[in-house]
């Protein structure tokens, strides 16, 4: 992500973290890097383009609709009137977008917060968001999806996406665990231990190869945004993964899926190690001590997961573990 320190207009002075998130939307690397996400993009317009009977002259809201790509598909599919909506500045770029592309008629863009905001439209046919966070849940609007839900969907209407399943599994990493981890037990013959800690408590978003998964993965949470609430999103899920093969472990890894189930044809996409490149990458939790399984053996344990209480974009995660070879082990992460 850009540095979201300096605004757009040039000016930091007294913003909060919530103000500082919208800020960095409104860089153009942030939406480069999500519109070139053909994984992303592609799935959405997919999801939009081929269902055009879903979309012929229905309302559409665009939450969080950044440079006004996906309000624009849904135009181009037949929507009677797209809104628009985002908090960013990257919404003033986003204007002269629709115009420049012919569908300043179809779609209008309004600059706020929803919650705070007053739509031209009070019911919507469909809803559409790309919320999607790290962890699925962090730095997400998810919260402001279903407030959009509550207020303005019509009864009935669709939701795109409008199912997430999140997963975990276990990975050997030593190479990797020894650069970013073990590093600071000795840096230039001094000792940093020290940050060794706070390292390890802070996930690590990345790409990771399927040859390094050595479990079976296990689905933490199904969420379905048609019946889901804010306080569902605080959580705690049991697991337990069998292992694959014998081997060390360092780190269990999380991802999730996307599908949109409420299409003809169903569109999905998953940001796990056996697809193609996201965005989203992966998140690595490393633990404290390496792990030993062997084929067969289950790793055991349980994820919770909320909400920092200074900034719900934020996340605590906590995870506790059992192996057959070794005692219960709980590491507190944040995401932040």
């Amino acid at each position: 992500m850009d540095d979201p320190s300096t605004s757009a207009t040039g000016s930091s002075e007294g913003m909060t973290s919530r103000d500082y998130y919208a800020d960095s939307y409104a860089h153009f690397g942030i939406h480069e890097e999500m519109l070139k996400d053909t994984v992303r993009t592609g799935s959405y317009r997919a999801a939009i383009i081929n269902n055009p009977h879903l979309f012929k002259d229905k309302t559409v809201l665009d939450v969080g609709c950044g440079t006004g790509i996906l309000s624009m598909f849904a135009a181009r599919a037949g929507a009677s009137h797209v809104v628009g909506i985002d908090m960013s500045n990257i919404i003033d770029q986003a204007v002269k977008i629709i115009e420049a592309n012919g569908f300043k008629d179809t779609i209008t863009l309004v600059k706020g917060k929803l919650e705070d905001t007053e739509l031209p439209i009070q019911q919507f046919d469909i809803i559409i968001s790309e919320w999607m966070g790290y962890f699925l849940l962090y730095e997400s609007m998810l919260d402001t999806v279903l407030e959009a839900r509550d207020r303005y969907l019509k009864p009935g209407g669709l939701i795109f996406p409008d199912h997430a399943t999140m997963y975990i599994a276990a990975i050997e990493d030593q190479e990797y665990k020894e650069e970013k981890i073990n590093f600071w037990d000795n840096v230039y013959g001094f000792d940093y231990s020290c940050i060794k800690d706070i390292a390890l408590r802070e996930p690590l978003v990345d790409t990771v190869e399927m040859k390094a998964v050595a479990t079976d993965p296990c689905v933490l949470k199904r969420i379905d945004l048609a019946t889901v609430k804010k306080e569902d999103l605080k959580f705690s899920a049991p697991f337990e993964l069998r292992a694959t093969r014998t081997d060390f472990v360092h780190a269990f890894l999380a991802w999730f899926d996307i599908s949109f189930d409420c299409t003809h044809k169903k569109v999905s996409f998953s940001t796990g190690p056996h697809a193609r490149y996201t965005h989203w990458k992966q998140t690595v939790f490393y633990t404290p001590e390496t792990l030993r399984i062997s084929e067969g053996e289950k790793i055991v344990g349980k994820l919770t997961c909320s909400p920092n209480a200074r900034n719900n974009r934020d996340l605590d995660i906590t995870i506790a573990y059992s192996t057959p070879n070794s005692a219960r082990i709980r590491v507190e992460y944040k995401m932040y």
